[in-house]
């Protein structure tokens, strides 16, 4: 499967990170959203049914697992939840608050999930910035902001991250609705992406050639 999109920061290939492209491998932070074994099903609502768009490979976190091994002990960032055990070897969690929306999830708790857990590794003291609290707070992408993913980042959640990770090019194996490379791109940082479905590659590719600030990251 070729190379799917590319400008001056940004390359995305279609295809397996695994098999088919092992290009992001040669990136110097990894920065991705990878499916971490909770088999999610989207319960968002389009017209008047239910999507039940799944993510692949989101039965186990043994694809996870595979890519950050392949990763190594490099700085990395990657999502996940309490649900499903850690990757080994993290150094810091971090938390987006996704604010008041509950969400769904269990629906016989009286609580609903409203954040996502997220993994900081990599060794020595590489991480840039100020300290700051490990809570960070910003709304989901709703509305016209909202690409056609079961599972989309903040633009301004990615950017966030980004800016304190270590200098270099950034690599996100697992693309899906590209917010990454579009954070990455509004940060001048250079990226590469792999995405498995040709579908979120399409979406990718529209949101990277817009070479304007995407404004899903305002949060």
């Amino acid at each position: 499967m070729p190379l799917y999109y590319q400008d001056d920061y940004v390359t995305l290939f279609h295809g397996d990170c695994l098999k088919d492209h092992r290009e992001w491998l040669a990136a110097d932070v990894l920065v991705t959203d990878p499916p971490y074994g909770v088999a999610y099903t989207s319960g968002r609502v389009e017209g008047r049914k239910r999507s039940g768009t799944a993510i692949s490979n989101d039965k186990t976190p043994e694809i996870r697992d595979a890519a950050l091994s392949a990763w190594g002990d490099r700085p990395s960032i990657s999502f996940g939840s309490w649900r499903v055990p850690k990757p080994a070897n993290v150094r810091q969690q971090l938390i987006w608050d996704k604010g008041d929306d509950p969400g769904t999830g269990d629906l016989t708790m009286p609580w609903g999930s409203s954040f996502e857990e997220i993994y900081v590794s990599g060794k020595g003291k590489i991480w840039q910035g100020g300290r700051t609290v490990s809570v960070i707070r910003t709304g989901k992408p709703l509305g016209l902001d909202r690409p056609n993913h079961p599972t989309p980042k903040p633009v301004g959640l990615m950017e966030r991250l980004i800016e304190k990770c270590p200098p270099g090019s950034i690599a996100d194996p697992f693309a899906g609705s590209g917010a990454t490379l579009v954070a990455a791109k509004n940060l001048g940082r250079k990226v590469i992406g792999v995405e498995l479905e040709e579908r979120y590659c399409e979406i990718i590719a529209k949101r990277c050639a817009q070479d304007v600030l995407d404004f899903s990251a305002i949060a």
